[in-house]
C-alpha cells in the first residue's frame, strides 16, 4: 500500500509508490511519473536476466556482469568521499551518501555500453531503415538515462553534481568496461561456449554473426518450415 512519510526537514508530504522506497511530493504529477522512471534500473535488470535465460548469449552474459562492477565502483566511490545527500536523515534510504548518484551512474553507464555496442560492436548496415533503428534506440537509451537523472534531482535524493558526478562516473565505466569484454574477453568467448560447463548452460558465442537477429530467424523460419513438411508428409502416408 501507499505511505505518506512526513519529513522533518520540510513540509511536503512524500508519498512512495506501491511495494518501492521512491518517494514522490503527494499530489505532484511530474513527481510521481518520474519517480516511477527511477525505477528503469531494475526494470533493466529484470529484462536481462530475462534475456540470458533465453538467449545465453556470452556478450549479454558480461554487459550484465557490468552492471556488478559499475556498482561497486559507486559502493566505493560513495564510501570515500562520503557526501550527504540533500535531505540528511529520509527514511527508507539504505546509506545517507549521495556522491556520486548510483541511478545516475547505472542509468548512463547503460546508456553508453548500449550505444557503443549498436554502433562499434553490432552489424554494420547497408540500409537506412536499419541504420534508423538504431538511432533510435541509442537516442531512447540517452533520454532514459536523463529522465532518470532529472529524477533524482527532482524527488531531493540527490544534488546536481552528485547527478552528473554519476554520469560521467558510468559513461567512463562503460567504456572502458567495454573495451576490455570486446578486445580482451571476447575473443576467448568461444572457450566459454565450447566447454563442458558451456555446452551444459547452453552459452552462445554470436561476436561472429554479423546480423542475429535475421540469423535466428531465418533458422527458426527453416526449422518450422521443415517440420511443418514432415508432418505433412506423414499424414498423407
Amino acid at each position: 500500500m501507499d505511505k505518506t512519510v512526513d519529513n522533518s526537514d520540510a513540509q511536503t508530504i512524500w508519498k512512495a509508490i506501491s511495494l518501492t522506497y521512491v518517494e514522490y511530493p503527494k499530489g505532484d504529477f511530474i513527481g510521481c511519473l518520474l519517480a516511477w522512471s527511477s525505477l528503469a534500473p531494475f526494470m533493466l535488470l529484470v529484462s536481462f536476466l530475462s534475456q540470458i535465460l533465453l538467449r545465453r548469449d556470452l556478450h549479454t552474459i558480461f554487459f550484465f556482469i557490468g552492471f556488478f562492477i559499475n556498482e561497486g565502483v559507486n559502493m566505493i566511490l560513495k564510501y570515500t568521499i562520503k557526501e550527504s545527500r540533500p535531505m540528511v536523515g529520509r527514511p527508507n534510504l539504505h546509506n545517507e551518501y549521495g556522491m556520486p548518484s548510483s541511478h545516475s551512474q547505472f542509468m548512463w553507464f547503460f546508456a553508453t555500453y548500449i550505444t557503443l555496442f549498436l554502433f562499434l560492436r553490432l552489424y554494420r548496415n547497408h540500409s537506412m531503415i536499419d541504420d534508423l533503428w538504431k538511432v533510435v534506440c541509442a537516442t531512447l537509451a540517452v533520454l532514459l538515462a536523463i529522465c532518470v537523472s532529472w529524477s533524482r534531482v527532482y524527488l531531493l535524493y540527490h544534488t546536481v553534481g552528485q547527478v552528473i558526478c554519476g554520469a560521467i562516473v558510468g559513461c567512463l565505466v562503460s567504456g572502458l568496461w567495454f573495451a576490455a569484454v570486446v578486445l580482451l574477453i571476447s575473443p576467448v568467448f568461444p572457450i566459454f561456449a565450447n566447454c563442458g560447463v558451456g555446452e551444459f548452460l547452453m552459452l552462445r558465442d554470436s561476436t561472429v554473426i554479423p546480423h542475429v537477429l535475421w540469423f535466428e530467424y531465418t533458422c527458426s523460419r527453416s526449422e518450422a518450415r521443415s517440420r511443418q513438411r514432415k508432418m505433412s508428409s506423414r499424414k498423407s502416408q
